[in-house]
């Protein structure tokens, strides 16, 4: 296990300059205002850079981004770059204290936003409207505005290393606040850089799906640019899997990659007539081996591969390439990436045998440099290597637990504390637990995942206090300050918490657990009128294991989140012969107000003689 040098020893900003510089005219980003070229993307950013520098930004500042995916956002990442700076790119669909409390954590010198977010959060941070800066620099052919090349003002070159911190990605936090993991040049490098899991080339279509926050938009932004190859931007919003694959072909996407559970959904489907799709990856959490068979069979010529790695590790740390059906086998998590070490430990920190399991510990140039102000939980996690005879080499105790095939194939065999993941994002269940322990009513809670079936995993929480207080107030409560994936489908009411006898709590039994009855509301109960009424409420029964269901319940407020929705959706379309696009789906989340779209979508009785038909007609 060693530590290495990124590729040539280059920068982000130096790498991206010198592809633009060879290819100026190639298409860098491509969205549905139209397409960017390296040159206009490389002037935009300069422009950007020089603003920031002129504002006081400095080598090793942070600066905060709060734009939805545009190519002004790829031009903002770029931008803070070029200044020497690094990035910590928020959520727009985050709640506002959740950003205040990102943005706060962080330190930014400087917050780089447009038009429809600045007001949000107006007044707490200095900030930057990316509009202004580019409308300066050259309005018709700014990037928002889809146009060509660029010109504008050159920042002065900014003294940047391979070590120098290129973005801060926050994750869950087990004391109730997130917390930011310092990633550096050289990481992201060693992840998108000659890869031998990937192979990135110029004349890839990467498509920017994952949220600018979540450390996959890594591997799809810089994956793309700093391979010359192109970045192809998903519609804004959410997108279903069908969306998704639509996307897919119509962009001509060859490099894809999906959390687990979107996966799964994308699979259900249909991964069929991708063409151009030469490399699918996937990952985030446990795989059904079942779905990966069908994609396999469903892409013959496409790689899939199962990736692993926390975002401490830069995205990636293995990937595991399926050339042959696995069957009743499990899904491997495959070997390291180039530039990466993997090595299983017990509690003394020594190997176990092959096949014996232990704690996972990874190094290697995808390190990051640490915790951001937490240096008791840095030296905590990343820890002195005795392995890699290197002075001052790090390994990083990723907390899952492992075994390693005598192969040299790695395999996921859990984790070794409280930590899930779920829709491919990391959660402390004590940072939700320790949000829910702030409501007055609520004594003591427990936050556990459980599995429903393939691609079908949710988060519960389960609560003790004086009563079972109002679903829809907890809901709303944890949503000031956490993110939607954070939210738990159920939130239950007991007596007490079970324990062990150790006297800690038995999350086994809890995640055990299941619960049907429908949670107290601000809407009251009204039973299904029609047929389809009644078939979509015992479908939301099904899918969300809550019963009954009122026509009047809002699915969001029974636990339903965007993959559940997915599935409804899909449902539907197999059940009524009626589509619903998840934008439809959001405006009318209730069974009435689906089932009123779906009649919509129904052919009218057909009219001709005889009394039903010519009822209340003229002859």
């Amino acid at each position: 296990m060693t530590e290495s040098d990124p590729p040539q020893g280059w920068t982000l900003a130096g790498r991206f300059a010198a592809v633009a510089a060879a290819s100026p005219q190639a298409t860098a980003v491509r969205s549905e205002d139209g397409d960017l070229d390296y040159a206009a993307l490389d002037a935009a950013a300069e422009a950007l850079a020089a603003r920031l520098r002129a504002r006081g930004v400095r080598r090793g500042d942070r600066v905060g981004v709060l734009l939805e995916r545009s190519p002004g956002l790829i031009t903002a990442l770029l931008g803070v770059l070029k200044a020497g700076a690094g990035y910590v790119a928020v959520d727009p669909g985050d709640p506002i204290a959740r950003l205040r409390t990102i943005l706060g954590d962080a330190g930014v010198s400087l917050l780089v936003t447009g038009r429809t977010q600045r007001d949000r959060i107006e007044g707490e941070f200095d900030q930057l409207d990316l509009l202004d800066v580019l409308d300066a620099a050259d309005g018709p052919d700014r990037p928002d505005a889809g146009g060509g090349s660029a010109a504008g003002p050159t920042a002065p070159p900014a003294d940047r290393s391979p070590e120098d911190l290129a973005y801060v990605a926050y994750t869950s936090g087990s004391t109730g606040r997130p917390k930011g993991v310092c990633v550096p040049d050289r990481a992201v490098l060693r992840l998108v850089l000659d890869s031998g899991f990937l192979g990135a080339r110029a004349d890839d279509v990467f498509l920017q799906l994952a949220p600018v926050a979540f450390d996959a938009s890594t591997l799809e932004i810089w994956g793309a640019l700093l391979n010359g190859g192109c970045l192809a931007l998903a519609p804004a919003g959410r997108l279903g899997p069908a969306e998704i694959v639509k996307t897919v072909r119509d962009t001509g996407t060859t490099v894809l990659f999906l959390t687990t559970a979107l996966f799964h959904q994308a699979v259900e489907v249909g991964l069929t007539d991708l063409p151009a799709l030469r490399a699918l990856l996937t990952g985030g959490e446990v795989l059904s081996a079942e779905h990966v068979d069908r994609a396999v069979a469903a892409l013959p010529g496409t790689l899939v591969s199962a990736a692993y790695g926390p975002t401490e590790n830069t995205t990636f740390t293995s990937t595991h390439p399926v050339r042959a059906p696995l069957g009743d086998r499990g899904v491997p998590i495959g070997r390291p990436i180039d530039g990466t070490g993997m090595v299983v430990l017990d509690g003394e920190l020594e190997r176990v045998p092959d096949g014996t399991v232990g704690r996972l510990f990874v190094n290697g140039a995808g390190l990051a440099h640490g915790y951001l102000d937490l240096p008791g939980l840095t030296a905590d996690r990343f820890r002195p290597d005795p392995f890699a005879g290197v002075p001052g080499a790090r390994m990083y105790d990723t907390g899952d637990l492992a075994r390693r095939a005598p192969d040299g194939t790695f395999e996921f065999a859990g984790r070794a504390d409280g930590q899930l993941k779920v829709n491919g994002v990391r959660i402390e269940s004590e940072d939700i637990e320790a949000r829910l322990r702030r409501h007055p009513d609520v004594l003591d809670a427990a936050v556990v995942l459980q599995d429903h079936g393939p691609g079908d995993r949710r988060l519960v929480a389960f609560y003790s206090g004086p009563y079972a207080v109002s679903s829809v107030e907890l809901r709303r409560t944890l949503a000031v300050d956490l993110p939607a994936a954070m939210i738990p489908s159920a939130l239950v009411w007991v007596d007490r918490l079970p324990l062990k006898p150790n006297g800690k709590v038995d999350r086994p039994a809890l995640a055990a657990r299941r619960g049907r009855t429908r949670p107290d509301g601000e809407v009251p109960y009204r039973e299904p009128g029609d047929e389809v009424e009644r078939r979509l409420a015992v479908l939301w029964q099904e899918v969300l294991d809550v019963e009954p269901v009122g026509v009047d319940d809002d699915f969001f407020d029974l636990g339903g989140h965007s993959l559940t929705a997915s599935r409804i959706t899909r449902e539907i379309t197999a059940e009524f012969e009626a589509v619903i696009r998840a934008r439809v789906f959001y405006l009318n989340p209730t069974v009435a107000g689906l089932a009123e779209q779906i009649r919509a979508q129904r052919p009218e009785p057909a009219t001709g003689a005889g009394p039903a038909a010519g009822r209340g007609a003229t002859p």
